[in-house]
């Protein structure tokens, strides 16, 4: 007897998976509220150098004051990052003759003034973390995705080791006391330490939602229960968006996007075990009784089956043996799958990060581009609920991927002053992107067998949140060549795209419970 067999007996969508869902899908908002916090966390104001007050600034105002100490650019804005050794008077008289001995020009040195009209600080702001320093701010979102990525490790093989709620659990708790300790931060290093452990705790809740309510509904409602909680990451980013714009200090606003992480702790006490773990571990007891539980919730009362039965299941599939990442890659169909799936999650995160933290270049405010990024993620995830089941999850996978790479390729050949026409390609952009995310948590869940399902969720996320840390850094290269990031992330996301044509499809098949059944 297979699982899903079961599932058909106590009803494989009912009222007991409508609960389960309900209580997962918001569980998922709490992450594109840390995901994507680095946009305003991390935010850069506009900004000049600090200037000394002199007596001969009394009678002058204070544009006369910056045009004398602080040089301006050719397109007439003042300099973020340098002045001048000494005040320049005559341009009082003539601005557009800027000084053309570049020696009397040298950086900041008496810090800088921010304009304090969008934001009443942020982490840019508290350590003068600009200029000199710029690297220093872009990191903080490359140290998040580190511990994210080092978390999607941990948490994959534990969840296989341990359960899939127990480290859910343990999950929200650690994100908990993180998320307020780095609230409570007094350094750059306090910070950056304590958002990297948040990332850590955080992976696991990214890792486990969707294979847990996966695990729990049938065939026919495992793509709607893919798209359902992916919507619900789209509305985590609208509601980022909401409460980003209420709070503008960046200590209160840590305190605000962990504080629902709360209310999930109190919420999970009603989602159970995956019933599919609890065979596949032997725990037959538990999953009897959580089966039995589903049953009664669903009507069915008339079902009736043994513990001795599904310990027969168990015992089938050898389900209860020692498996690690290296399981992954010990035979050649599993090897192949995981290794172009590493490559497809890698172009998926680094593509949609490379967007998601790029909010100021499409002509919009960075509150309204937030909030339009997340709800244009909702028609595209409709679309995919379609297109999954019409076209096929292989096919979807690779053309989404491929859509993203040339829609900010085509951002970089539209000229700046286009500004709606690169809003809407960028939109567009964002929509083919996180269609390509929504489709790769399907996907990998569909491809892996029960007993190596979260191993190969681990490790598929461990690759997405590498290209997760790598995105950020990427727009350091602006110096080199002002488009080599957008290039380098359309040149990503096509080639992962065009990887993802060698996978199986998945389409209307049963979820594999042993590696036999992949091979």
């Amino acid at each position: 007897m297979k699982f899903e067999d079961l599932l058909l007996e106590i009803g494989g969508f009912g009222r007991f998976q409508v609960l389960i869902l309900a209580i997962l899908c918001l569980l998922r908002i709490n992450l594109p509220m840390h995901f994507l916090l680095h946009n305003f966390l991390a935010a850069t104001p506009s900004h000049h150098c600090a200037i000394p007050h002199q007596e001969a600034f009394v009678n002058l105002t204070t544009e006369e004051v910056l045009l004398i100490n602080i040089p301006q650019k050719p397109d007439g804005t003042f300099s973020s990052c340098e002045m001048f050794s000494q005040p320049q008077f005559h341009l009082l008289l003539n601005s557009s003759r800027q000084p053309e001995n570049k020696s009397i020009i040298q950086h900041c040195q008496h810090g800088w003034v921010y304009d304090h009209s969008q934001f009443t600080s942020t982490i840019s702001t508290q350590w003068d973390l600009v200029c000199e320093q710029r690297g220093l701010n872009q990191a903080t979102a490359t140290f998040f995705f580190i511990g994210v990525t080092m978390g999607a490790m941990v948490f994959g093989y534990l969840s296989d080791r341990f359960g899939r709620k127990t480290m859910l659990q343990l999950s929200l708790v650690c994100s908990v006391v993180f998320g307020m300790l780095s609230a409570a931060s007094v350094s750059y290093t306090m910070l950056a330490i304590t958002r990297t452990l948040t990332g850590v705790a955080l992976s696991g809740l990214s890792l486990i939602v969707l294979p847990l309510g996966m695990e729990w509904v049938d065939v026919q409602h495992r793509t709607f229960t893919g798209i359902l909680t992916s919507i619900f990451w789209s509305v985590g980013n609208m509601l980022l968006a909401l409460v980003a714009y209420l709070v503008r200090e960046w200590h209160w606003l840590l305190v605000a996007v962990t504080g629902p992480c709360l209310l999930s702790i109190v919420c999970l006490w009603w989602v159970p075990e995956s019933a599919r773990w609890l065979i596949a571990k032997g725990k037959v007891k538990q999953a009897h009784r959580h089966l039995l539980r589903c049953a009664r919730m669903n009507g069915r009362k008339d079902f009736a089956v043994s513990p001795e039965t599904l310990t027969r299941m168990a015992a089938d599939k050898n389900m209860g043996g020692s498996y690690s990442y290296i399981s992954l890659f010990r035979t050649p169909v599993l090897r192949k799958i995981s290794l172009c799936s590493g490559m497809v999650w890698f172009g998926v995160a680094f593509s949609y990060y490379g967007m998601s933290m790029n909010l100021t270049g499409f002509g919009l405010s960075i509150y309204l581009s937030q909030f339009v990024f997340g709800i244009i993620e909702i028609p595209a995830k409709m679309a995919m609920y379609v297109l999954v089941n019409r076209v096929g999850r292989r096919q979807t996978q690779a053309w989404t991927l491929i859509l993203t790479g040339l829609c900010i390729g085509a951002n970089t050949v539209i000229p700046k002053p286009f500004t709606s026409l690169r809003s809407v390609v960028a939109v567009m952009g964002k929509g083919f992107s996180e269609a390509a995310f929504t489709t790769v948590y399907l996907y990998t869940s569909e491809l892996y067998p029960t007993i190596l399902r979260q191993n190969g969720m681990g490790y598929t996320s461990f690759m997405a949140r590498l290209g997760g840390s790598l995105a950020p850094l990427m727009f350091l290269l602006d110096e080199v060549w002002r488009s080599l990031p957008e290039v380098t992330y359309c040149g990503v996301a096509v080639c992962s795209g065009a990887v993802a044509f060698l996978l199986p499809e998945t389409l209307n098949v049963r979820l594999p419970e042993g590696i036999e059944d992949i091979e």
